[in-house]
């Protein structure tokens, strides 16, 4: 039988049938290199069918990387959910969860921050994506109102942590944090160095 075959949809299924087959061709190869072609054929449509859904191949990409942003987001605040109560220790919550997240889907991470994910283009995957760096924006905020982080502008400090953690979700993603290198737990290790730095304890003796 050929897998081009039609399959019949219900009204609405076909969007979301072409989106998980474009998940998953990205979760196996980890590239964003296909066709609509090619996931018009996996999903067993016409090579026509997914532009009723997407004009292009860039529209299907930044939905995919909304869909990423979303599910992050998602990760983080279950991570933040559970019984962490101090700022310090929910921002390590936070940005574990977001290494995580990367480790486990590298491909749709790697998508999230490329230039085919052009925000610019796309009101609602920037909105996914600040939805999330306000995560972290909160996060900062709630330590500077408790005392926990020195006051600063929350946009600076929120520009070094992402810095950070985005650079060792790269790292963790491409097997780079070995522990003749980095030392036995480099993530926490890493994230220790960054919040003393924000700590307001850091600034005495200065």
């Amino acid at each position: 039988m050929s897998d081009t075959k039609q399959r019949p949809y219900h009204h609405g299924d076909l969007q979301r049938a072409l989106i998980d087959t474009a998940l998953a061709m990205l979760a196996a190869d980890q590239t964003w290199a296909f066709t609509l072609r090619e996931v018009a054929r996996r999903t067993g449509v016409s090579h026509a069918a997914p532009y009723k859904h997407f004009r292009d191949k860039e529209a299907l990409l930044r939905e995919l990387a909304r869909i990423g942003f979303v599910r992050l987001g998602q990760a983080m605040e279950t991570a933040l959910s559970s019984d962490v109560s101090s700022p310090r220790e929910k921002f390590v919550a936070g940005a574990q969860a977001c290494i995580a997240f990367a480790c486990h889907n590298p491909g749709l991470y790697r998508l999230m921050f490329s230039a085919d994910a052009d925000k610019a283009a796309d009101p609602r995957l920037h909105e996914a994506a600040m939805a999330t760096f306000g995560i972290l924006l909160h996060l900062l905020q709630e330590g500077q109102q408790d005392g926990s982080f020195r006051p600063a502008a929350l946009t600076a400090q929120a520009a070094a942590s992402w810095a950070q953690v985005h650079g060792l979700a790269m790292l963790a993603m491409n097997g780079q944090l070995l522990e003749e290198k980095v030392g036995p737990d480099p993530v926490r290790a890493a994230l220790d160095v960054l919040l003393d730095g924000l700590s307001q304890s850091s600034r005495k003796g200065h």
